[in-house]
């Protein structure tokens, strides 16, 4: 089915599917340089569907079908694009669905808009990844070519090298959500595996002894790694998106 497109404010083109059904709506939030055609999308989509739960998923501009390029991005590009989508496209109570980046994007969602939010679930969440994992693993002449070039290019275990602008450093910057107050308050459910190479253990620790949530838990996986996309992982989000829509 071909997707339909939202313009954005910023003159963005965002691709979309929506399944409309009971509130609250779904809104799945894609990894960095993923698309809203991956497995967990497309599952959650399909389990929405059999409810009769609204659902949603898109690409952010510089992703999938939607227009400009990645190299071009930034997570407060990104998070415009999910603002615009969620403020455009639905109404009343919704449950982000994170993974990766796209749990960072949540957060960010948390902050903008905590009165939309009915519950929310990460996948192997990664807030503030472009300063802990890209800057703070950098080395100096990375740092530098980073300053000079504008960019550098760091291996995925994942798909092609990632393409890491100063920009999308610098803003990253400007959107960081584990060094200030982080209130969630709603229900919050964080899967996370243990064999995840691209984001730690630690990582998911971090959130949830940072964040001030009365209703926050995480589940760790043994084994699993950052795809999430077996049947068991699949069962685990399904489960999780459950409980939070049942509050």
């Amino acid at each position: 089915m071909a997707p339909q497109y939202l313009e954005t404010s910023e003159g963005r083109r965002i691709a979309y599917h929506k399944t409309e059904g009971r509130g609250p709506c779904v809104v799945f939030l894609g990894g960095l340089k993923s698309d809203m055609e991956g497995t967990k999308a497309v599952f959650l989509e399909d389990w929405a569907k059999a409810r009769g739960q609204a659902f949603l998923r898109f690409d952010y501009s510089g992703h999938g079908e939607s227009s400009g390029r990645f190299e071009e991005g930034c997570i407060g590009d990104w998070h415009a694009d999910t603002l615009a989508v969620v403020d455009g496209l639905t109404e009343g109570e919704i449950v982000p669905v994170g993974s990766s980046m796209g749990g960072w994007q949540a957060l960010l969602l948390a902050k903008a808009r905590a009165d939309r939010i009915k519950g929310m679930v990460t996948i192997a969440a990664a807030p503030d990844f472009t300063e802990d994992g890209y800057w703070a693993n950098f080395t100096a002449a990375q740092k530098e070519e980073l300053e000079s070039q504008g960019h550098v290019e760091l291996p995925s275990d994942y798909m092609e090298p990632y393409i890491v602008t100063k920009r999308m450093v610098e803003n990253g910057r400007e959107n960081l959500v584990l060094r200030e107050k982080l209130d969630l308050p709603f229900p919050v459910r964080c899967l996370q595996g243990t064999d995840d190479s691209a984001v730690s253990t630690e990582t998911a620790l971090r959130l949830l002894e940072h964040a001030d949530c009365a209703d926050m838990r995480l589940t760790l996986v043994k084994d699993a790694d950052h795809r999430f996309s077996d049947e068991a992982c699949l069962a685990l989000i399904a489960s999780a998106v459950e409980q939070v829509c049942a509050g």
